[in-house]
């Protein structure tokens, strides 16, 4: 098994995963906005790690925020 340091990794991998997470974060950006739910937040979490922001929110999305007309999070 070969582990690779910050210095090992190729530049197609560094880009790669700044695209990744830059992705993530814009989108949860902009569902977080669309529904009210702190989008800054959302946005910089997004940032951090991937996937489990997108977990959590589509989590959170599909059971805690549902509001009580059944649509999802969207404020009335």
């Amino acid at each position: 098994m070969t582990h690779y340091g910050p210095e090992e990794i190729p530049i197609w991998g560094i880009i790669l995963i700044a695209l990744l997470l830059l992705t993530q974060s814009s989108i949860l950006f902009i569902k977080a906005r669309r529904i009210g739910k702190v989008p800054w937040l959302w946005g910089i979490v997004g940032l951090i790690q991937f996937p489990v922001p997108s977990i959590v929110f589509w989590i959170l999305l599909k059971t805690a925020w549902k509001d009580r007309s059944g649509e999802e999070g969207r404020p009335s």
